[in-house]
């Protein structure tokens, strides 16, 4: 910039930054990047009931709205940052107009891949199948097609990797998978007994780059937390390139499990799973299945939120807030869970510094 800004509290950005540590001028950044001030003051507010840091909400509010103004962003490295995007299967036109759209908002992001998930026993191998070759040859990106265990032989699954193969898939996520309905899970008589035997057979053939599940948590399943370590080691010493979190609220639940991993011996790549909330009480529905904890403050935020404008605010800013944690801890790769539904995922992306770049994009055709 070739003069100075003045922040609206009296002082120029410069030297408000020099009075803030770190931690604060960072967030004050993210927040800038926000899309509207109101975002911006809801994540102002988030953080300082986070960091108990009541004292300085007027600081970082009027810091953070006077960089918007100026567009002023000191952290370029933060656009280093890499993305990947997860979609599910389309049921109807209508919904498959819906994935297209979110693929379309969020392409221009680039991903360094997106995946799409896989049901049960196969159930929906064709609509998951025609979604992968819809992203590859109209948006051309890298995918990552999810592969379960559940419900099908062998053959029948190792078939799906070979038609992922067909398409240009480099990546599979290789998951175990839930039975439906609720059950317990029990392997096809002739089929994976567990995701370790799926990777192993995976990386067996050769044919691409594995990627599994982990539970920052503990899995539902799992006896305690360093079990959950113990099968993850499992699963990268059978071929795993990197793992996929579950997702989670707390920044500290992932880096105590990243560094209970590394003390195991784990040097594969985890990737923390980012849920951006679309809808409050079926997000806390999944969570409760897969034994992720929503947090007290966070029930409460939602519950106080008046309109899906305020929701989408809270929901912004809260993943925005958790992300910029993550980031300074190290981590410089985030999935983010889409729902097909691209906004919020744009939203906490570019506020994260990841911006948009023109690009080509079949016309949709449906």
């Amino acid at each position: 910039m070739s003069k100075v800004d003045t922040a609206p509290h009296g002082c120029d950005i410069p030297t408000a930054f020099a009075q803030c540590d770190r931690q604060l001028r960072r967030r004050a950044v993210i927040i800038a990047r926000m899309p509207t001030p109101a975002t911006r003051q809801a994540a102002v507010s988030i953080y300082v009931v986070e960091a108990s840091l009541s004292s300085t909400y007027t600081m970082l509010n009027k810091t953070a709205q006077s960089l918007a103004l100026r567009g002023w962003d000191p952290f370029m490295a933060d656009r280093d940052l890499t993305l990947s995007f997860e979609f599910f299967p389309p049921q109807t036109p209508a919904r498959s107009a819906a994935l297209w759209r979110a693929v379309e908002r969020l392409a221009p992001l680039g991903p360094k891949f997106v995946s799409v998930t896989y049901g049960a026993g196969g159930t929906t191998r064709s609509r998951t199948l025609a979604a992968i070759r819809t992203i590859r040859e109209r948006a051309r990106l890298e995918v990552a097609g999810h592969l379960t265990c559940v419900g099908a032989s062998r053959e029948d699954v190792l078939k799906v990797a070979e038609d992922y193969t067909a398409l240009g898939c480099k990546r599979i996520v290789a998951l175990r998978g839930d039975a439906p309905d609720g059950e317990a899970f029990a392997a096809h008589e002739d089929g994976f007994a567990s995701s370790i035997e799926l990777v192993s057979a995976l990386a067996k053939a050769g044919n691409h780059e594995i990627w599994v599940g982990a539970y920052p948590e503990k899995h539902p399943e799992a006896a305690t937390t360093s079990a959950d370590v113990d099968y993850l080691k499992r699963k990268i010493d059978a071929g795993a390139t990197g793992a996929i979190t579950q997702f989670f609220f707390k920044a500290d639940y992932f880096l105590r499990f990243r560094d209970a991993a590394a003390a195991a011996g784990i040097t594969a790549p985890i990737v923390p799973g980012i849920l951006p909330i679309e809808n409050f009480e079926r997000m806390c529905t999944f969570a409760e299945r897969c034994g992720t904890t929503v947090p007290r403050s966070l029930r409460l935020a939602f519950g106080n939120a008046k309109t899906s404008e305020e929701r989408d605010l809270l929901s912004v800013a809260t993943a925005t807030s958790l992300c910029d944690t993550l980031m300074e801890e190290g981590v410089d790769h985030l999935h983010l869970y889409t729902m097909n539904k691209p906004d919020l995922p744009y939203q906490v992306a570019t506020a994260l510094g990841v911006q948009p770049s023109p690009m080509q994009i079949a016309a949709s055709q449906g």
